[in-house]
């Protein structure tokens, strides 16, 4: 009995350290939902965080759960996973954003955690338990989804430059003022849908390796809506700091440009979590902002902070695997 309630606490503390990590995603990503419609002055940001919290947890009736089995069955062989295991990956993903938010860097919340799961497990039992497919799919997607937001942004301004050829831009402006509402909107659908689900994820691979659920079963309601509350509540409280980088500093954004990135970037979130691939809001919504400034004029976007945030892309699932692994070894002594 003893040994159960030991047991049954150990699995409660790391369910609420993952709601922790999920609420520090929202938090951490609220930028990239907001950061273009607070530019442009379509919304203030209470008004934006808002919004955007509320269609994070909307999309909770939207979208099946194809990310969450890809990050709770896809990365690692789900035979190894153990709460010391758990215990390392969150680690590792919460250390990393907290360095990152620190900073402004507008780092992934997604490879953090997949990075902690690979360095988790690599320090438990090495590379065995890692498959290739899951992992290759997702570190394809740190080219691809970026890639497919810069040319989807930049298609949708030149299509959008097109129909407006006659008008004024006076006009244009009001138009895509009230525009960007549903931009943001389905931008914040896609955050929502994609995000909260790493965390369903991770939380239904503990669950399974402790037994409270089997293999083969749907995952548990309650661990859904937790996940999407907690994410719509991290928004809810945004990452400040990240506005500013995401929203001006790579390039200066008008109406009619916030629409076409948001736009840009729901589309290719919508797309990735609907094939269940655990995909980056960070890259995805800089490369279509930088894909809108690049149609302007190659000089309207500042390389040099493009180019710093492309390192904090390709250091971010090495630095958090190693956190995670000197965290499995902690957790193997507190825990």
């Amino acid at each position: 009995m003893e040994t159960l309630q030991i047991g049954f606490w150990v699995i409660a503390g790391l369910v609420v350290v993952a709601l922790v990590f999920d609420f520090m995603n929202g938090f951490h990503d609220a930028a990239n939902a907001i950061a273009t419609v607070v530019s442009t002055g379509v919304l203030k940001p209470h008004q934006a965080v808002a919004w955007a919290a509320f269609f994070n947890f909307v999309a909770l009736f939207v979208f099946q759960l194809k990310v969450a089995s890809t990050v709770g069955k896809g990365i690692i062989d789900p035979s190894v996973v153990d709460h010391y295991l758990v215990f390392g990956a969150l680690l590792g993903a919460i250390a990393w954003n907290i360095v990152t938010w620190y900073y402004g860097i507008p780092s992934s919340s997604s490879h953090a955690l997949i990075g902690g799961i690979v360095g988790a497990a690599i320090a438990k039992a090495g590379t065995d338990p890692l498959i290739g497919a899951g992992i290759m799919k997702t570190v394809a997607f740190i080219i691809i989804s970026p890639l497919f937001g810069y040319v989807l942004g930049s298609l949708i301004l030149v299509i959008v430059a097109w129909i407006c050829r006659n008008k004024t831009q006076r006009r244009v402006d009001k138009w895509f003022r009230r525009l960007q509402l549903v931009s943001a909107a389905l931008y914040s659908l896609g955050h929502g849908g994609n995000d909260a689900q790493k965390t369903v994820g991770i939380i239904w691979m503990l669950l399974i390796a402790a037994g409270v659920t089997a293999k083969g079963d749907p995952v548990p309601s309650w661990v859904v809506v937790l996940c999407y509350m907690a994410i719509g509540l991290g928004t809810l409280f945004g990452g400040w700091r990240i506005v500013k980088t995401m929203g001006q500093r790579i390039t200066k954004l008008k109406p009619v440009g916030g629409f076409c990135a948001e736009t840009g970037g729901a589309i290719t979130l919508v797309l990735a979590t609907s094939l269940g691939v655990p995909v980056s809001t960070t890259h995805t919504i800089t490369g279509a902002i930088v894909g809108v400034g690049s149609v302007r004029r190659t000089a309207a976007v500042r390389w040099g902070i493009a180019g710093s945030i492309v390192w904090a892309w390709v250091l971010t699932i090495p630095c958090s695997a190693l956190i995670a692994a000197a965290g499995y070894w902690l957790g193997r002594g507190l825990l």
